[in-house]
């Protein structure tokens, strides 16, 4: 054989050597992804997703946190905390489940979440109100009593035309005004326009409730009351009518561009805007908006001010148990700072 013959059998033994070592690798490495495939579906993970449960759970640091699907529900004040805190705590402890539950019949708010509660349609419940003496001995017939873990603070807000020209109101101007004693601006400063006060009705929620008990001191509201179904359809028809008042949770009025939100006080020489001051003219808005008073909700210098609760069955079961934990979960100071930010103040 001549030595080219020879040059070519060694170089084609060489290239096949290398190929089959390198099908033998490629077989090997196969059957080992085959087989880790197997054993992740066996043991109910999946590879592809293993890793970033893992990132995930790395950050779930929720002392006695439950695995599984809990329904809650209740004050409409509650939305922004749903929006922007508690999907935080889902993504963070994915395994720990929050479905918002509507009530069967009527509107939400902190009395059908609480009623939802008992009826144990919720595991817990979120509310702008304080718990009622009827609502616990109802509850306690049923064989649990109820407890409100206060998370963060809120302040009522008056909402008016743009156009009013007024320094402000006192809870008192407030109060008759909202039962039928005052029914004009020049009563309290402004110009001879007739007012148009709105409200949402008493079955609409903890806002509303809060605002019968505490403001018009549980006297009813006069027959001037012109009653809507939305904070947005209110702002919309304060903004359209120069007469028009409303009061709400300040986060929903306060930022807004199409009305304003005014001072107010236990008397008339210490009235205390919603807003941090300097106040954001409409020409600003939206690229600027007015910001809560934090300072003056928490302080208690601004004259309407109230908690917002975790309501919880205490029933020594599953239920209290997520409860508690998600209670205590919006008061570390990650779920403060993000309580904040969603336009409330923090309770500690």
């Amino acid at each position: 054989m001549s030595q080219k013959n020879e040059t070519l059998s060694l170089f084609l033994a060489v290239v096949i050597t290398i190929g089959l070592i390198f099908s033998g690798l490629w077989f090997f490495m196969e059957r080992w992804a085959q087989l880790n495939g197997t054993a992740a579906k066996s043991s109910g993970t999946n590879n592809t997703d293993n890793p970033i449960n893992q990132f995930i759970s790395s950050k779930c640091n929720v002392p006695n946190l439950l695995e599984g699907t809990f329904n809650y529900g209740g004050s409409t004040t509650w939305a922004p905390i749903r929006k922007d805190v508690d999907s935080v705590l889902e993504s963070q402890c994915p395994r720990f489940i929050l479905r918002y539950t509507q009530p069967p019949s009527g509107n939400a708010g902190s009395g059908t979440g609480i009623r939802m509660l008992i009826d144990n349609q919720l595991a817990f419940s979120q509310s702008s109100r304080s718990v009622k003496a009827e609502e616990n001995a109802e509850a306690q017939q049923k064989g649990f009593s109820l407890k409100e873990i206060p998370v963060a603070i809120d302040g009522i807000a008056i909402a008016v035309n743009h156009d009013l020209n007024i320094p402000g109101l006192t809870v008192a101007q407030l109060k008759d005004i909202y039962t039928g004693k005052i029914t004009n601006w020049q009563q309290v400063g402004g110009s001879n326009l007739p007012i148009k006060a709105y409200s949402r009705s008493e079955e609409a929620g903890g806002t509303v409730e809060f605002f019968v008990e505490n403001v018009l001191n549980k006297e009813k509201f006069g027959a001037n009351i012109n009653y809507v179904g939305t904070t947005t359809e209110a702002v919309r028809k304060v903004a359209a009518n120069p007469g028009g008042i409303y009061y709400a949770s300040a986060p929903e009025v306060v930022p807004q561009c199409i009305i304003k939100t005014i001072p107010l006080g236990r008397t008339s020489s210490q009235l205390v805007p919603p807003y941090q001051q300097p106040f954001v003219s409409p020409s600003q808005c939206p690229s600027k908006r007015n910001q809560l008073n934090s300072q003056a909700f928490r302080s208690g210098d601004y004259a309407i001010t109230r908690n917002l609760f975790v309501i919880i069955k205490q029933n020594g079961q599953t239920d209290q148990q997520a409860g508690e934990a998600y209670a205590n979960w919006l008061l570390t100071p990650q779920s403060q700072d993000l309580i904040e930010k969603a336009g409330f103040v923090k309770i500690k």
